[in-house]
């Protein structure tokens, strides 16, 4: 049974300069991935502090993450950035 991705209007607007970086084949294999199980590895996932305590990160690449919040009773993946948090 797959989960629900569901995007932020900021993964949104990444979502466009992840194509425009060539990063987009990376970007829907790891989203095809989170659809299958959001706490499967590889790659590893970390959960954050802070501002976004209860989420995860997964490196896209050295400078970019993918970062989601896990609804367990709703099977959803709500995911929230798609870029760089240094801009």
């Amino acid at each position: 049974m797959s989960w629900q991705l569901v995007y932020a209007r900021q993964a949104q607007k990444d979502a466009r300069k992840i194509a425009e970086a060539g990063l987009r084949p990376r970007v829907e294999e790891m989203l095809a991935m989170l659809a299958r199980d959001p706490f499967g590895n590889p790659p590893l996932n970390e959960k954050l502090v802070g501002d976004l305590v209860g989420a995860y990160s997964r490196r896209i690449n050295i400078q970019h993450r993918l970062v989601y919040e896990v609804f367990k009773e709703e099977r959803v993946v709500r995911v929230l950035r798609m870029w760089t948090h240094y801009e």
